[in-house]
This record gives structure tokens, sequence and C-alpha cells, in this order.
């Protein structure tokens, strides 16, 4: 706040500042992911296969891999509760943190499909699974490669979660 004096009366005025936010997102096609991140994204699609979304008919399938390049794969799974249903991602990223406590997730990949077929655009997570993959990245310390799938282009967010989730809520918040 800077106090400005005009004549005898003092004017207090408040000079806002701007912050301005920026996201770097690679696109590209299918075919332009290299072999390891292909063999990501195939696990992610396989995996909406197994999604249980009897109601939203939206099947999700993700897949992780790990530190020492174990892949992991988990699909959302719906519940006529809605509130009671979990997403892919975060089903895959705690199924992941629970089978393997000591090994750092490295990459995730998401794809979706409905019955009509594979989404020509890539979903991104939501805010509860993004706050789910930062959680993950403070964990190990280390950024999580996101890779969203779909047949028309793909998202490659190289940095880690914070790009998709700007100002964000984490551990340094409760210090």
């Amino acid at each position: 706040m800077n106090n400005l004096l005009f004549g005898c009366f003092l004017i207090k005025a408040n000079l806002m500042k701007e912050i301005i936010l920026q996201s770097k997102v690679k696109v590209c096609s299918y075919e332009e992911l290299s072999a390891e991140d292909r063999k990501l994204v195939d696990a992610a699609r396989k995996a909406t296969a197994n999604s249980y979304a009897v109601y939203s008919g939206f099947n999700v399938g993700a897949a992780v891999r790990l530190c020492d390049g174990t892949m992991v794969c988990g699909t959302n799974q719906e519940n006529a509760a809605y509130p009671s249903g979990l997403c892919a991602e975060r089903t895959t990223i705690f199924w992941a943190n629970s089978q393997y406590p000591d090994k750092a997730v490295k990459a995730l990949a998401i794809a979706a499909c409905t019955k009509e077929g594979e989404l020509a655009k890539p979903i991104t997570p939501c805010g509860a699974c993004r706050q789910v993959i930062l959680e993950t990245e403070k964990r190990f310390n280390t950024p999580i490669r996101i890779i969203l799938y779909g047949t028309e282009e793909c998202y490659i967010i190289e940095d880690g979660i914070k790009p998709l989730l700007p100002l964000c809520f984490d551990s340094e918040v409760l210090e």
C-alpha cells in the first residue's frame, strides 16, 4: 500500500499487483511419442476396458511407471452414491504407493473412452487427482511426467503437476 499526500488530504492507494501464470504443455501425435511413452499410454488405453463406469459410461484408464520401470495400471470405479467412486488416476497412484512404497512415480499416462470409442482430445485429471499427484511428487521429491492421450493429439507435461495446478495447496501452507 502506498500513501499519497494531496494538499491537506492523505489518500491511501492500493496498488494491485498481477501474477501471470503460464503452463507449458507439449502437443504431439501418438506416433511422435517415444516407444517408452507409447508403452505407458497403451497400458492406460488397455486399462479402460477394466473400468467400472456403469453410470456415466465414461471409462478412464491410467498407468504409472515407477523409478525402476515397473508399470501399474488402474481405472475409474463408479458407485451409485457418486461421491463414493474413485478416479483412475487416484486408484492407480494409491495402488502403486501401497504396493511399492519406496519407489517414486516417474510418469503417469491417462486415456479415456466412451461406448463410441476413444476420445479425440485428451482429458485432464480432476482437481482431486491433481492434488494427489502433487502429494506424490512431494512424497518422493520428484516431478511426475504426465502424458494425456487422445486419438487426434496427446499432451505432455514434463515438469510435474504444478503447470496444471497453479497456486497449489501443499504441506508448505501447513508449516
